[in-house]
């Protein structure tokens, strides 16, 4: 396998000495009369500008864009979408980043900005609060509608940053990312999606039993177990101190319906989101996993079952920012079911809950089952240059994108012992070389930092951002 990846580096490194060498100079400025970043933005039509904050080596801009409710009848509406601007020069490549959620209005630079040393354009998911439009028309929330948002994006910005684009994003993000590769394939020179889910068939998802039947070790797999069925034993006594916490904090649970089906709830979650953001060390934490589930006290396992999934996620004020992800997931992107074979029956009352019973009754829902059958059927026959990175110990992994025979320089990749935060810098050395050079090979650099295969840009502390991508409860 080794062998394979340095011949198909050492040859793509030769593809790419040849593709880049008439690489076009600089990009001139527009005909606006100024070369000033900021003019130059905010003279495309519909930009403006809502904050500019420093950073050592950049400019960046929080900025909002008009953009119509519904792309395929631009006359119903516009609403102002945030998006941000981390810019180093006009000459280098640009990354095209979205979380799939909100954006973030501190400078950060994600890992595909930092191999490429380039400029970094973000982007917030439409009817994330405040990208929202009002009225809300619900059914303008779907993935070819974001997908064209971006697609104004990108060319609106392309005539500053003309030079190539690679998109990307993390879990959700790397759904958005493959999403717009498959509605704009022309848009984009590469993709790099990580840990994106590919839910193709949401009524079936013995993956995911399978992966929980053997991720980590037996060891940690049966602590993290008995920490959960316990919190359904003790039920009673606990739920009487989810009581008393929600009413110190004045939460409150009128969209899944009752405190009761809000515990299960976050019961059931704990240990996919022990694996979803933690490492396999972290279960020999006798202050995160309580060691003996059945001598701990209630105050300890009502604190790992906290930490771990967090008894806010679905109350009313925990649910209420991520109702445009629920809605998707209700309606395109699915959701996944587990069994739980470590629990009596008797202490399951309701399950894993649809993703229906997570958004207010008011808004309607209705699944489409051919969304994900499309995209995952077009990523298989249609991938060109596309990196998928997955991390061995990620639950969202166990249904990942796969590519088929008319895949084109594009790759699946999985770090091993990582979770959800799976990076290239993750992978074994021979892929991680491999993928850092065909991502420096799609941004159209220089061919002789193609073969080195390095990041162009050193790692930054404060800009660089490695942590997970963490969204409470059971989200992507």
């Amino acid at each position: 396998m080794r062998k394979a990846l340095r011949w198909l580096l050492a040859f793509t490194v030769l593809i790419g000495t040849l593709s880049t060498a008439g690489a076009a100079t600089a990009a001139e400025p527009e005909a606006t009369g100024t070369t000033d970043i900021k003019e130059r933005l905010l003279s495309i039509p519909g930009m403006s500008l809502i904050e500019e904050k420093p950073y050592t080596g950049y400019r960046f801009f929080v900025l909002n864009y008009t953009q119509p409710v519904d792309h395929r009848n631009p006359s119903k509406g516009t609403f102002q979408q945030r998006i941000t601007v981390l810019h180093k020069d006009v000459s280098r490549p640009t990354v095209f980043y979205t979380s799939g959620y909100n954006v973030s209005t501190t400078p950060s630079r994600r890992e595909p900005a930092q191999i490429v040393d380039g400029n970094q354009i973000s982007m917030e998911y439409r009817f994330f609060t405040p990208s929202r439009p009002a009225p809300a028309d619900w059914t303008k929330l779907d993935i070819w509608q974001a997908a064209s948002d971006q697609h104004r994006i990108f060319k609106a910005l392309k005539k500053i940053y003309d030079r190539n684009w690679i998109s990307t994003g993390g879990s959700k993000g790397g759904m958005t990312a493959t999403y717009y590769e498959r509605f704009y394939p022309k848009d984009m020179d590469g993709v790099v999606a990580y840990v994106a889910p590919n839910d193709v068939v949401n009524d079936e998802d013995s993956a995911y039993d399978r992966f929980f039947a053997g991720v980590g070790t037996k060891e940690c797999r049966d602590r993290l177990n008995a920490v959960q069925r316990e919190a359904l034993v003790r039920r009673e006594p606990l739920e009487k101190k989810y009581a008393a916490y929600a009413a110190e904090n004045n939460y409150t649970f009128g969209t899944i319906g009752s405190l009761d089906k809000a515990y299960e709830a976050v019961v059931l979650d704990y240990v996919w989101g022990f694996w979803q953001y933690n490492q396999l060390e972290n279960c020999g934490d006798d202050t995160l996993i309580p060691p003996d589930a059945k001598n701990a006290t209630d105050d300890q396992i009502w604190a790992s079952i906290d930490t771990v999934g967090g008894f806010a996620s679905y109350t009313d004020q925990g649910l209420e920012p991520y109702t445009p992800y629920y809605y998707q997931a209700a309606t395109q992107l699915g959701a996944p079911t587990i069994g739980f074979p470590h629990i009596e029956k008797q202490y399951i009352r309701y399950g894993y809950q649809p993703p229906r019973n997570f958004v207010p009754s008011d808004i309607p829902t209705r699944f489409q089952p051919w969304a994900m059958r499309d995209v995952d059927t077009w990523v298989k026959h249609n991938a060109r240059h596309m990196l998928f990175v997955y991390g061995q110990n990620d639950p969202w992994g166990a249904e990942p994108f796969r590519l088929g025979k008319g895949a084109q320089d594009s790759y699946v990749l999985t770090a091993p012992g990582a979770n959800h935060g799976a990076r290239v810098a993750g992978l074994v050395a021979d892929e991680k070389a491999l993928a850092t050079a065909r991502i420096l090979e799609w941004a159209g650099v220089p061919s002789a930092a193609v073969e080195r295969a390095k990041p162009l840009a050193k790692y930054d502390a404060k800009l660089d951002v490695r942590d997970v991508e963490r969204e409470p409860a059971l989200r992507p």
